[in-house]
Order: structure tokens, then sequence, then C-alpha cells
């Protein structure tokens, strides 16, 4: 256990480091901040008006009494209220977050589905025919935009037959579990080829290293059926890469995919930072990319974690 606390002490230094970052960044955004926030609307203020407006939302003090009470706040659990919505920032976080997360899994278990077999199933017959297919469709897929793939799959599915609905008021996945898997799925199927396309040449590169081990040859010497060794023996250790890619792209993910959510119109939480940022809403922005750095951070621990329970031979030990 001393790994993951270890582990989570650092947390605090990171999520600091990373507010700082963000701080400091929305501010040397070009533009004023009020007239960002007000659209057309601030051009009928009067000076009077727009500096009060300032004092109200604390842009006249100095970036260092800005930071420290926005900063004090978070330690309290105060993220600040948002000037876009007008409530506080983890509620609107927590409100929209939903939907992102249900597309980051479904996105991985698209990829997954996809990739591993066909990752494994190229290693098995490495330089036929097969394999080379299936090396030039994940070539294809890793360099194929995924606003591309999504644009077409709008086009040929829901456009051209109609079998799937392009886009509409998002329905959450409580409220009618159908709709909502009929409106993901697009999104869900856009992300996931293309991050398949990455599984495909990771799984069949760890495959081909795994198949060459002499405990391989030892057990096909001894006359194990091939299935066997493949999906027994060799299959858990080529996993762990395969591992850290996933916990890379699921953390990825959960900071939104902001292109997919903007063509698909869906309110998730990488749409809402990216208007946030375009109307300045600094307490928006400074707490959606804190909630996502801990999620990051969250899913990267499980990954190492995770090594230990496919490989017995990794041990996490103080040195």
């Amino acid at each position: 256990m001393s790994y993951p606390i270890r582990r989570l002490l650092v947390f605090p230094l990171v999520m600091f480091g990373v507010s700082v970052f963000v701080f400091v960044a929305i501010r040397l955004v070009p533009g004023d901040a009020i007239t960002a926030m007000l659209g057309t609307e601030s051009g009928l203020l009067t000076p009077v008006q727009r500096e009060a407006l300032t004092v109200y939302f604390g842009l006249d003090q100095s970036w260092a009494v800005q930071f420290w009470r926005w900063l004090t706040g978070v330690m309290q659990g105060d993220l600040g209220i948002s000037t876009t919505f007008g409530k506080p920032v983890l509620s609107v976080i927590l409100q929209h977050f939903p939907l992102t997360l249900e597309l980051a899994v479904l996105s991985m278990l698209v990829a997954l589905a996809i990739g591993l077999p066909a990752g494994i199933y190229a290693a098995t017959r490495q330089d036929s025919f097969a394999d080379l297919a299936i090396r030039v469709v994940a070539m294809i897929g890793q360099s194929t935009p995924g606003f591309v793939v999504g644009l077409l799959l709008i086009f040929v599915l829901s456009v051209g037959f109609g079998i799937l609905p392009q886009m509409g008021t998002f329905v959450p996945f409580s409220e009618d579990p159908l709709r909502n898997l009929g409106q993901m799925i697009l999104p869900a199927l856009t992300l996931g080829t293309a991050f398949a396309a990455a599984v495909i040449r990771i799984s069949r590169s760890a495959m081909l290293d795994i198949l060459r081990e002499d405990y391989v040859r030892t057990a096909r010497s001894k006359g194990m059926p091939r299935g066997r060794v493949v999906w027994r023996h060799a299959l858990p250790n080529a996993l762990i890469p395969v591992v850290t890619l996933s916990g890379v792209e699921f953390g990825y993910l959960l900071g939104g995919a902001v292109l997919i959510e903007q063509i698909f119109a869906l309110p998730g939480l990488g749409r809402v930072v990216l208007d946030a940022i375009l109307q300045r809403d600094y307490a928006l922005v400074q707490g959606s990319v804190l909630f996502i750095a801990f999620n990051f951070m969250v899913v990267n621990l499980l990954v190492d974690l995770a090594y230990a329970a496919l490989d017995p031979r990794i041990r996490f030990e103080s040195k």
C-alpha cells in the first residue's frame, strides 16, 4: 500500500502546479474579460458600469490576490461562481461531466472491441495478407482526423440511410436509455475507431514480442494448443502496453473531446470549457481544468496498479 499512498501524497503538488498554470494561461488570452462576458451588450456600458463590473468580479485586483482568493476557496471546496451559468462551478461540472464520462467509456469499449482482437489476429498471422490488410487499415485510421470520420458517419448513416439520429436535444441515459444510446453511438464510433487504430498497432507489436519469448516456445513445444498459448499465456503480458495507452487515452477523453462534442452538439465538459474560454469565464475554466487534471491522475494511478494485477513480476516496492 506504500506505493499508492506515495502517489496520493503527490496529488496536491500536481494540482497546485496545474492551478497556477491555468490561472496564468487564461489571463494571457488577448481581449477584455468584460467584453467577452457580455458580448455586444458590453458596448452599452458606461465607464462607471464597466468599472463596477470589474470590481464585482475582482478583476481590479492583482493576479496574486485573485489567485489567493480562488485557491483558498478551492481548499474549502468552493470552485467559484460561473459567470456564464450563474451558479457554482462544481454544479456545472457535475451536470455536464456524466455525458463526457459516458462518451469516454463507450469510445473505449468500441476501441478495445475492435483493436485488441484485430491486433492479436494480425500478430498470430505475421506477414500474411490479413496482417498486411489490418496494418493498412490501422495506418489509415490513425491518419484520418476524428472530425472527418464523424462527418462521414453522419453523412452515410444518418443523412444517407437514416439509420441513426444525427443530433437534437440531448437525452440523459437515466431518462431514456435507448434514445440516449442512439445519440451517443455516432460520437462513440468516431472516437473509438480512431483509437482502435492505435490499439491495433500497439497490441500487434506487443504480441509479436511476447510470442518470441522462451516460455511461449516451451509451451508450444509441449504440445499445448495454440489458442491457449496465445490467450492464456501471451495475452496478459501483451496487455501491459495496451493498458498504458488506454489509460492515457481515457484520461484525455475525460477532459472532453471538444471537436466531437461540437460536431454532434453534445453538451459535454469539453464543449463547456471551450465556451468558457471564449467568454472569459475564469472560475469555470480554472475549476474544470483542475477537475480534469484530478481525473487524469486518478486514471494513471489505477493504470499503474493494474500492471501488478496483469504481471505478478511487477511490484511497487520502496527502494
